[in-house]
């Protein structure tokens, strides 16, 4: 059975591996990354190289860390025929595939396209910054799991003008299993978190929470332990499911 033509359309994808998911709803769980390229967003903290570039990086078997290159931008069906034969060689292993960025809504109306086949194949985790509520609305019908930012001015240097955005977004992402996430630092104040839960409870008060430390270029946590739980303690105040989760993937060592 061949293709549709469609699915010989490309994206631009800057890695391609198989690793322990280490933050958020799914933390502990193995996946497989396709980390596309492009942001909407500068944030503070980011460690992603998220530029498109000619090459991306594809592991030569799943878990190896071996890299290949691989040219740009990539087939549809060419990411569709390697996720189908991860899941042949290691059956099982794999918990879900989780696309990442950058942004990857940015390319929505692609997605749209390979989300269908895949999901034939795995269930399909979304890692996006929360800022593109109408994109998500195109394709969120394919989607299993959403793991959503939200930005503090604090730790990511962003404007208060997303909190309206943020919104927007997690309710938009209602019908799926959505979990919130922020990144807090030691200047992360009590205001930011109680913006986070206002919108949390408005939309649903259920919804998860993770708080994570923010991780330093030294790959120090940058937030004391006291601040932390102080933290965790005013949000457990206001909603009934909220975590405390650093990069677990970083503590590994893994990617």
């Amino acid at each position: 059975m061949h293709l549709p033509v469609i699915m010989s359309d490309s994206i631009y994808v800057s890695e391609l591996f198989s690793s322990i998911q280490g933050e958020g709803m799914l933390a502990g769980h193995r996946q497989v990354f396709v980390r596309l390229t492009e942001c909407n967003l500068e944030c503070r903290y980011c460690d992603t190289e998220f530029k498109k570039s000619d090459i991306g990086r594809i592991e030569s078997k799943p878990g190896s860390a071996c890299f290949c290159d691989i040219p740009q931008p990539m087939p549809l069906h060419a990411i569709k025929d390697i996720i189908a034969d991860w899941q042949t060689q290691l059956p099982g292993a794999h918990h879900s595939v989780s696309f990442t960025g950058g942004e990857p809504l940015l390319y929505a109306d692609l997605l749209a396209i390979m989300f269908p086949e895949i999901r034939k194949i795995i269930p399909i985790h979304l890692e996006t910054n929360g800022t593109m509520h109408l994109a998500l609305a195109q394709l969120k019908q394919h989607v299993d799991f959403i793991s959503m930012d939200m930005k503090l001015p604090s730790t990511a240097g962003c404007t208060d003008q997303l909190w309206d955005i943020h919104t927007l977004f997690l309710r938009e992402a209602q019908g799926c299993e959505v979990s919130v996430k922020v990144v807090v630092g030691e200047s992360t104040d009590m205001d930011e978190i109680d913006r986070v839960c206002d919108i949390i409870a408005m939309v649903d008060r259920d919804t998860p929470l993770f708080l994570q430390p923010l991780t330093l270029p030294d790959g120090s946590i940058g937030i004391k332990v006291p601040r932390l739980l102080c933290l965790q303690e005013l949000a457990s105040s206001r909603l009934p499911d909220v975590r405390v989760i650093p990069q677990m993937h970083k503590l590994l060592g893994a990617l």
